[in-house]
């Protein structure tokens, strides 16, 4: 298989199944489709076009051609090829449950993604605090992932939010990186998931090749004029 993506400092669509694939030992070729820019005419757009004519990462593609894209889509796809690695939860209603909130996830907190964009090698700790307290909707969306973490873990018991490690935490690996570059406050059994998330070997490899790129994009910063 390959695996369509982009730069892993900027990309946090990308991230949920490069993180994914590599958390379970699924093996995959990435192929890296930097941005230059989204638009119609741009690089990016008609390399990833090839693939796919919905025009943007990530896109699974396999041997024979079938192409999968959309995160979600693309979990799932790899959940039911790989079903004795258990990449949702085993227990019918917990796995009900992992899927609700990666959904949620997929279809909402657009204020927090659009107030806080996946920014890797940033530390913007100052513009976390104004945008959470300027950005009401913001506010909301943050508090409302504090308690779908910590209903998920008083549920599961951790490490992970579901128990063991699953496409619910590859799903979330990117909010992660959120918490981290804006530090937005989050109460100590958050914060201790964010420590063990980071930690995971699929999240930590993504970390290193995220810092690794050194590449500064101006359409993605919304908040720095430059990597100084």
């Amino acid at each position: 298989m390959k695996l369509l993506i982009g730069n892993k400092n900027y990309s946090s669509w990308s991230m949920r199944p490069w993180v994914l694939l590599t958390q379970f030992d699924i093996p995959f070729e990435e192929v890296m489709v930097r941005f230059d820019s989204f638009d119609k005419d741009s690089k990016f757009k008609a390399t990833v076009a090839a693939a796919s004519p919905a025009g943007k990462v990530p896109i699974l593609v396999e041997d024979d051609g079938l192409a999968v894209w959309d995160t979600l889509a693309i979990a799932e796809y790899l959940a039911e090829r790989h079903a004795d690695k258990a990449l949702w939860p085993r227990d019918a209603r917990v796995r009900a449950r992992a899927r609700s909130v990666c959904a949620e996830m997929h279809s909402g907190f657009s204020a927090m993604r659009g107030a806080f964009g996946m920014n890797i090698e940033a530390s913007l700790p100052a513009v976390g605090q104004r945008v959470l307290a300027e950005n009401a909707a913001a506010r909301a969306d943050l508090a409302r992932m504090i308690q779908l973490w910590q209903e998920a873990l008083a549920g599961s018991g951790g490490p992970f939010l579901f128990g063991d490690y699953s496409i619910a935490d590859a799903y979330f690996a990117p909010v992660v990186m959120r918490m981290r570059t804006y530090a937005l406050p989050v109460p100590a059994d958050v914060a201790a998931y964010c420590d063990r998330a980071v930690a995971a070997k699929g999240t930590a490899a993504w970390i290193r090749d995220a810092l690794a790129e050194k590449e500064f994009l101006q359409f993605e910063e919304n908040y720095r004029t430059s990597r100084d």
